[in-house]
C-alpha cells in the first residue's frame, strides 16, 4: 500500500511517499533525486538507536557518503545551541553546497535539521524522514523550520522545502503511547478545520488513544488525509501570507501553554489538544461556531486520550501575555483561527481579551 501526494509549488516541488518499510529503501529514493553524494544524517539518541542503523545501511548501500549527528532529545533542546552541534558535523564531515541533511526523527529534529539545511553554505538539501505521528502529518510537511528563543516557540526560523518526505507507517510501533496521542492531536485538527470525512471516520473508530487499536487502513487513512490536506493549503501558500495559517488551529494557546510550561509538563500534541478545546470555545462565544459540533471535537479529543484542561502552572494572565509574544502576531494583534463548521475555520484578530480570558477561567481543574 503506497501513496504519494505532490506538493507543488513554484519553486522546489517534492513528493510525500508514504510507504511500508520505506525507511529500508530510503538510499534507492535519495538516489532517484540524483543528489550529490555526502549525506548528514541527524537524529536522537532514542530514535538512532532503534532506525539509525537501518537508514544508514540503505544509504551506503546506494552508493553515499554518510556522517551522522546525534541531538539530545525533547523540545527544550531545540535551540540555537543545539543547533551548532549540527553546524560543526556539517564543518568536520566537508558538508558541500551538493550535499544531503536528513533528518530521522521527530518534529523537533526535522525543524532543527531543516533549518540548518537552510543557513548552512546558505542552503543546501534536506529530506525528511519523520518517525512520529505528529511530524509525519504536520511537522515534516510545507518547508517550516527553526527553533525556540526563551520567549517563545519557533521565532527563529525560516521556510525550507525539502527534497522529499517519506513516511514509514512501521517506524511508529517504536513510538510512545504518549507520543502517538499527541499526533492524533494535529490529525483532529485537519478534520476540524479542513476534512469533514476524516473527522467522521476518527468518530467511527472505537479507539483513538493507541496505535494498536487502529487497523493499518485506518492509519494509512489518516497519513494520506493528513498530507494532503497539508499538501494542498502549502501548495496554494507557501509563505504563510493567507490559507496557511488555518493549519495553526489550536497553536495561539497551545504555544503559550508550552511556553509557560517549559516544554516539559505538556508535549506539543497535547499543548494543541487544549488550544483547540480554547479556540472552540471562543468560536462558540462569538457565534461563529455551534455548540454541538465544539462537544463532537472534545470528545474526539478526549477519545484519544488528550488534556482538554490548562495546567495550573500556565496561568490566565500570562497566557495573554504570552500571546503577544507570538510569531502570529500583526500589528499587535493576535491572530486566532476558529472553526466555522466541522471541515471549515477562518482566521481572525477580532477576539476580545475578555473573551478569551472567560473561557480560560473555566478550563482549570476544579
Amino acid at each position: 500500500m503506497q501513496s504519494v501526494i505532490s506538493v507543488q509549488l513554484p519553486q522546489n516541488s517534492y513528493d510525500v511517499t508514504i510507504a511500508p518499510d520505506s525507511l529500508s529503501k530510503l538510499g534507492d529514493y535519495l538516489q532517484a533525486l540524483k543528489l550529490g553524494q555526502k549525506v548528514l544524517l541527524v537524529s536522537n539518541p532514542t530514535i538512532f538507536r532503534h532506525l539509525g542503523e537501518r537508514a544508514i545501511a540503505s544509504l551506503e548501500n546506494a552508493g553515499f557518503d554518510v556522517a551522522y549527528c546525534i541531538l539530545p532529545a525533547g523540545e527544550r533542546y531545540k535551540t540555537l545551541a543545539t543547533l551548532q552541534k549540527i553546524y560543526d558535523a556539517a564543518l568536520e564531515h566537508r558538508i558541500e553546497r551538493s550535499s544531503t541533511f536528513v533528518a530521522l526523527g521527530g518534529g523537533v529534529i526535522g525543524d532543527m535539521t531543516g533549518f540548518a539545511a537552510a543557513t548552512w553554505l546558505r542552503g543546501v538539501n534536506v529530506v525528511q524522514v519523520p518517525t512520529s505521528l505528529l511530524a509525519m502529518v504536520d511537522a515534516a510537511i510545507g518547508g517550516k523550520t527553526g527553533v525556540n528563543h526563551p520567549q517563545g516557540k519557533n521565532l527563529i526560523g525560516a521556510f525550507h522545502q525539502p527534497r522529499l518526505v517519506l513516511l514509514d507507517p512501521l517506524v511508529l510501533k517504536t513510538l510512545p503511547p504518549r507520543e502517538f496521542r499527541a499526533g492524533i492531536a494535529e490529525v483532529i485538527k485537519y478534520g476540524v478545520i479542513w476534512d469533514a470525512d476524516l473527522f467522521a471516520h476518527l468518530e467511527q473508530a472505537p479507539r483513538l488513544d493507541r496505535l494498536t487499536a487502529l487497523d493499518e487502513t485506518l492509519v494509512h487513512e489518516i497519513l494520506v488525509r493528513s498530507s494532503q490536506a497539508k499538501a494542498h493549503v502549502v501548495s496554494k501558500d507557501e509563505k504563510e501570507a493567507g490559507l496557511r495559517a488555518i493549519l495553526n488551529y489550536g497553536h495561539t494557546i497551545g504555544h503559550a501553554i508550552e511556553s509557560l510550561t517549559g516544554y516539559r509538563l505538556v508535549n506539543h500534541g497535547e499543548a494543541v489538544a487544549i488550544g483547540m478545546v480554547a479556540a472552540g470555545q471562543i468560536a462558540v462565544a462569538l457565534n461563529l461556531w455551534d455548540g454541538e459540533s465544539c462537544d463532537r471535537q472534545n470528545a474526539l479529543i478526549q477519545k484519544a486520550g488528550l488534556p482538554t484542561q490548562v495546567p495550573p502552572q500556565a496561568m490566565t494572565e500570562d497566557i495573554l501575555i504570552a500571546l503577544h509574544s507570538d510569531k502570529k502576531v500583526e500589528a499587535g494583534q493576535v491572530r486566532f483561527v476558529l472553526p466555522t463548521q466541522i471541515g471549515a475555520a477562518t482566521v481572525t484578530d477580532e477576539v476580545p481579551a475578555n473573551t478569551i480570558l472567560s473561557v480560560l477561567s473555566q478550563m482549570y481543574a476544579a
